[in-house]
C-alpha cells in the first residue's frame, strides 16, 4: 500500500518537473523570436499580381465616351447603354480566361435566374471584354452561351464590347480597376468584381466575388435605379436596410425597422378599431326596434 502511494507521487512530481520545463521553453522560444516577427507573417504579393485590385469610384461618372464595337460589329461608346432610365450591370472580362471569368458570369446568370426582372426589360447588362484581340464574332459566341444559361429572351439587354487596348484600359480606370498580364501563361489577371450603375452613368455599387447573393443584386439595381424600378416592398425594405460593404451585402437598420414596425403596429391597430366600430354600427342599424305591447309585456314580466 505504502509503496503504490509512494509510486502514484513520485508520478505527479515527474508529471509537474515534465509541466514546467515544456512551459519555461514555451516562453524562451516565445521571447527568442522578436516580437514584430512573430505578428507579421504575411508573405508579400507575387510580382504579377501587384497593382491588381479595385479602388472604388462610388458616385463618380463611368467613361461613357470611348469607342468600341459591339458583338455584331456595329461601332459604339459605352454612353449608348445609358438612358436615363435603366441601371446596367457592368462587368470586365473575356472569353479566353482559363478560369475566373467563367466562374464570376455563371455565377451572375445564375443569381439574374432568379430576379423576377428580366436583362433588357428593367435593366441592362454590359461585359468590356479585357482582351484587345478578341474580337466580335468571339463576343457574339460568348454573349450566346451565357444567355442560352440564362433561358430567356434578353438579346437586346446584355452586350459584349470589344475594343482597343487604350479603350478598355480608359474604361478599366474609371471605374477604379487595375488589371494586369501574364505574358508567360499568355492571360490576364484581374479582381473579380462587377458594378452596378445608374441610368445616368453614375457608379453606385460594387459586388465582389464569384457569388452574388440575389436580394443584394436585386437591391441593388432598385437602388441604383433611383426608384425607376422595384415595388413598394423593394423601397420599404431598402429603408430597413443598408448596404454594408465589408459583409459584401444588405443589412438591418434597427432604428428604421423599430419605425416602420411601429407605423405598421399604429395602422394595424387603427384598421382594427375602425372595422370594429364599422360593425357595430351596422349591428345596430340591422336591429329591430320594440313595439309598444312588447315594451308593456316586458315591463309586466319584469
Amino acid at each position: 500500500m505504502m509503496k503504490s502511494v509512494g509510486r502514484r507521487n513520485a508520478w505527479f512530481q515527474r508529471a509537474w518537473v515534465a509541466l514546467a520545463l515544456v512551459s519555461f521553453a514555451g516562453g524562451v522560444s516565445a521571447k527568442a523570436v522578436p516580437e514584430s516577427e512573430q505578428l507579421d507573417r504575411t508573405e508579400p504579393l507575387p510580382a504579377r499580381l501587384v497593382g491588381v485590385d479595385v479602388k472604388e469610384h462610388l458616385n463618380e461618372p463611368v467613361d461613357r465616351a470611348t469607342s468600341f464595337v459591339d458583338e455584331n460589329g456595329q461601332a459604339v461608346t459605352l454612353g449608348n447603354y445609358f438612358d436615363g432610365t435603366h441601371p446596367v450591370i457592368l462587368t470586365l472580362n473575356y472569353s479566353r480566361c482559363p478560369m475566373l471569368c467563367g466562374l464570376e458570369l455563371n455565377a451572375l446568370v445564375t443569381t439574374l435566374k432568379q430576379l423576377p426582372w428580366t436583362i433588357g426589360k428593367e435593366f441592362k447588362v454590359v461585359t468590356v471584354v479585357l482582351d484587345p484581340k478578341e474580337t466580335p464574332a468571339q463576343a457574339k459566341e460568348a454573349k450566346a452561351r451565357y444567355l442560352r444559361q440564362y433561358g430567356r429572351n434578353a438579346d437586346d439587354g446584355w452586350h459584349f464590347l470589344t475594343g482597343s487596348d487604350a479603350s478598355i484600359h480608359a474604361v478599366a480606370s474609371s471605374v477604379g480597376f487595375s488589371y494586369g498580364y501574364n505574358e508567360a501563361r499568355n492571360e490576364y489577371i484581374h479582381p473579380a468584381a462587377i458594378m452596378i450603375v445608374t441610368p445616368s452613368g453614375r457608379l453606385a455599387r460594387y459586388l465582389y466575388g464569384i457569388e452574388y447573393l440575389p436580394k443584394t443584386v436585386r437591391l441593388s439595381l432598385a437602388e441604383a435605379s433611383e426608384g425607376k424600378i422595384g415595388t413598394t416592398i423593394d423601397q420599404l425594405i431598402l429603408y430597413c436596410f443598408h448596404y454594408d460593404a465589408k459583409e459584401g451585402h444588405y443589412t438591418p437598420v434597427v432604428m428604421n425597422i423599430m419605425r416602420v414596425g411601429g407605423g405598421a403596429s399604429a395602422t394595424a391597430l387603427g384598421g382594427y378599431l375602425a372595422l370594429y366600430f364599422a360593425s357595430e354600427s351596422r349591428r345596430r342599424k340591422q336591429k329591430p326596434t320594440p313595439s309598444a305591447g312588447e315594451g308593456s309585456l316586458r315591463s309586466s314580466q319584469i
